[in-house]
């Protein structure tokens, strides 16, 4: 029996979704950059760091989640944004689909160490206190998304950090008009919602429920404006277009 035509244009069975790919495409570009090591004076891709922290920003730059690694920056940041095999995606803390910038704080210094070294594991847990602090510091909202606070009190200077976005144009174009986000955003706290609801949960998860309300009402709320402002607009518009 012959093969019926393939219609032009569209996809094969094996290609990925437009945003899927682009996102792929985007992270890895970002993980593979090559960026001057400090240490060793050669160069050495972003991703391949051993012990790191990392922020994950939103579309208007808010800062939403920080998180550490000691097995390799491009394994973990890839396991919350393609994998999505985190507690945190799967608690529905973090939604990937909000990511849009990432920034990583790399330690050179330490990447030579085993995975279980004591003294690099306290330095980077006050390393990732010290970012989260920042977060903190940079949010609107005094709050970010992580259910769990770092465990660590010590302060550190921040090292130099690198900084780069995972979405590119054709995506946001997608995804960056704010009644889309506001529809995402509102799907994400109802389903963290429903994870409160039926399971006893630490105070930290309802924390994190109630700073993704007020992200979502301070989104809502601006867009509203938006419309408020060029409302008259819109109206002259329509007169226009009834004449």
């Amino acid at each position: 029996m012959p093969r019926p035509p393939r219609t032009g244009g569209l996809p094969s069975g094996r290609a990925l979704p437009l945003e899927t790919a682009e996102l792929r495409r985007e992270l890895a570009h970002f993980l593979e950059t090559s960026v001057d090591d400090p240490v060793t004076g050669r160069k050495q891709k972003i991703g391949n760091y051993k012990f790191g922290v990392y922020a994950f920003y939103d579309y208007d730059g808010e800062p939403i989640y920080v998180g550490q690694t000691n097995e390799r920056l491009r394994t973990r940041i890839r396991r919350h944004l393609t994998n999505q095999r985190t507690d945190a995606v799967a608690m529905n803390v973090l939604d990937s689909f909000e990511v849009r910038f990432i920034e990583v704080w790399p330690l050179p210094e330490h990447q030579s160490r085993n995975s279980d070294d004591q003294e690099a594991r306290t330095y980077l847990n006050s390393l990732e206190y010290s970012v989260f602090q920042h977060a903190l510091e940079q949010s609107r909202f005094t709050a970010i998304l992580n259910e769990k606070e770092p465990n660590s009190t010590q302060r550190v200077q921040l090292p130099a950090s690198h900084r780069g976005t995972i979405v590119s144009g054709r995506v946001l174009e997608i995804r960056g008009h704010p009644d889309i986000r506001i529809a995402r955003r509102a799907a994400t706290l109802a389903r963290l919602a429903q994870v409160v609801s039926e399971r006893q949960v630490q105070s930290g998860l309802r924390k994190t429920l109630l700073t993704q309300a007020r992200r979502m009402q301070w989104l809502a709320e601006r867009r509203y404006s938006e419309v408020l402002t060029t409302g008259a607009a819109d109206n002259e518009q329509e007169e226009d277009d009834r004449e």
